[in-house]
């Protein structure tokens, strides 16, 4: 029997077309959840376990997760915390049948944006998830007007494409500039190889990745007077923009 009741009288909130991963491996559950979702117009993706629902998220670029935390082969919790060493960012939803005050601070531990216990209905399950997403498109709306970002001792304008650091100026390309701002953005934090290929190339193929590596290769170079400021390959996932104190 599921764990979720229908609720036909909700009145949809707002229409969107956020990207929605959703980890859940009870066969009547995961795809009825899918399926209501997407009416709602939420592109949603559906893995049936932990290990498959990791796989799907580095491959792709999502706006939102809903993990349920009983899982075979990785539970939620691992996944979210193996998530949150890439991404600090993406908002996550847990689904649990576990309602004990420590389960609730754990998953808050883990990651969490928000917990719900099943069973619950479709009306509370949209209403926080667009909570969520409201929040979270109120933060990007911040991040997105930021032009001016300090590294180390360079002082970076996105609007205008110009690094400066002790005088000097070097004037950057758009695409220069677009990936210094990403790096920027998430600073100290592993910017995900296909999110910055979608975002500035918009098509991952391997062929844009190769033009990337070469934009790297030159923002490095541009770096190169502050020994504190690196850019880091992480093996399989993405670049790390690094200022050391």
């Amino acid at each position: 029997m599921s764990n979720v009741k229908i609720i036909t009288n909700f009145e949809f909130m707002e229409n969107t077309k956020a990207n929605i991963l959703l980890v859940e491996d009870d066969p009547s559950l995961g795809p009825l959840l899918q399926e209501y979702l997407e009416a709602k117009g939420y592109n949603t993706k559906l893995a049936t376990d932990g290990e498959k629902g990791s796989e799907v998220f580095f491959k792709g670029s999502f706006d939102l997760l809903l993990l349920d935390v009983m899982m075979p082969v990785k539970d939620g919790l691992t996944l979210a915390k193996e998530i949150r060493t890439t991404d600090k960012n993406v908002p996550i939803i847990f689904l649990t049948a576990k309602s004990m005050k420590e389960d609730t601070i754990e998953g808050f531990n883990a990651g969490a944006d928000d917990y719900i216990t099943k069973p619950f209905s479709m009306e509370e399950l949209m209403v926080r998830v667009n909570a969520v997403l409201r929040r979270t498109n109120k933060s990007r709306a911040s991040e997105a007007n930021e032009v001016n970002f300090k590294i180390g001792t360079y002082d970076f304008n996105s609007e205008k494409q110009v690094l400066q650091n002790k005088g000097a100026e070097q004037k950057l390309t758009t695409k220069e500039s677009q990936l210094l701002r990403l790096l920027c953005v998430h600073l100290n934090e592993v910017l995900d190889r296909n999110f910055a290929l979608k975002s500035i190339w918009h098509d991952d193929n391997y062929f844009n990745g190769r033009s990337m590596d070469v934009y790297i290769a030159k923002l490095r170079k541009y770096l190169k007077d502050d020994a504190k400021v690196e850019i880091i390959n992480i093996h399989g996932k993405g670049f790390k923009l690094l200022v050391n104190s």
